[in-house]
């Protein structure tokens, strides 16, 4: 008997510069052909898979032209950012055999398909991999939060953050030799210790809808499958 994984359906957040590899701006192919092996791994063992992705790796290459930019104007930009994205990780999940479909919070219907619920919950009982693109659709909030909205609108098993560290510190374990890494923690604890996980916004619609959050590191070979099922090493936020 195949283990059971322990949640069957997921939402993957995956930073933009997670999609960097070791460029200083853009999308390293080598990277993202690594993670989308992970999400393929994952998907094949009949777990049901959304993505909401950042654009950190391409506004960066941008962020100096955007200090002049009127801050709706730039947020704009960085949603269409996660549209780039989400079409890169598409071809390459595609390439891969795995049916991919992108939705987007800003219709732009040449390119993909309009962000519908019903529509996304349908291709991913189909066995479709979904991409929300175009954050919520609105300023001023993060993709952060896009993804804590959609993984409640999909009524997913749990939020798993893709990040460059495995788990949660008290400070950065880049720069802070003796920072201390979490197991588990409360959304209570991360609201009022101020840890740097998520936005507050959604760390508070994460513990209004009972979604748990899983932050480990993308950079583990077969790390998304092993905390699928429950193992690996990760920060459980509950």
């Amino acid at each position: 008997m195949a283990p059971k994984p322990k949640y069957r359906r997921i939402l993957l957040k995956l930073s933009g510069e997670g999609l960097m590899g070791d460029l200083d701006y853009g999308i390293d192919q080598e990277t993202v052909e690594r993670i989308c092996n992970e999400i393929k791994d994952v998907h094949e063992k009949d777990v049901q898979i959304c993505l909401v992705i950042g654009a950190g790796n391409i506004f960066r290459g941008v962020s100096s032209a955007a200090k002049g930019i009127e801050r709706t104007s730039a947020d704009y930009m960085g949603m269409l950012a996660t549209v780039m994205n989400a079409l890169a990780v598409q071809s390459v999940l595609e390439s891969m055999n795995v049916p991919t479909r992108v939705q987007s919070a800003i219709p732009m219907a040449t390119v993909c398909e309009p962000y519908i619920r019903r529509r996304a919950v349908r291709h991913m009982e189909k066995g479709r991999v979904v991409i929300f693109a175009a954050g919520t659709g609105n300023p001023f909030f993060t993709t952060d939060t896009a993804a804590a909205l959609r993984a409640v609108e999909m009524n997913c098993d749990a939020l798993l953050k893709g990040t460059q560290v495995d788990g949660v510190y008290d400070a950065d374990p880049n720069k802070t030799d003796d920072a201390k890494r979490f197991d588990e923690l409360s959304y209570q604890e991360v609201l009022s210790r101020d840890l740097k996980v998520m936005d507050t916004s959604a760390i508070a619609l994460a513990r209004e809808n009972k979604v748990p959050i899983l932050v480990f590191s993308i950079h583990n070979p077969g790390g998304l499958a092993d905390v699928v099922f429950g193992g690996g090493t990760f920060t459980v936020i509950h």
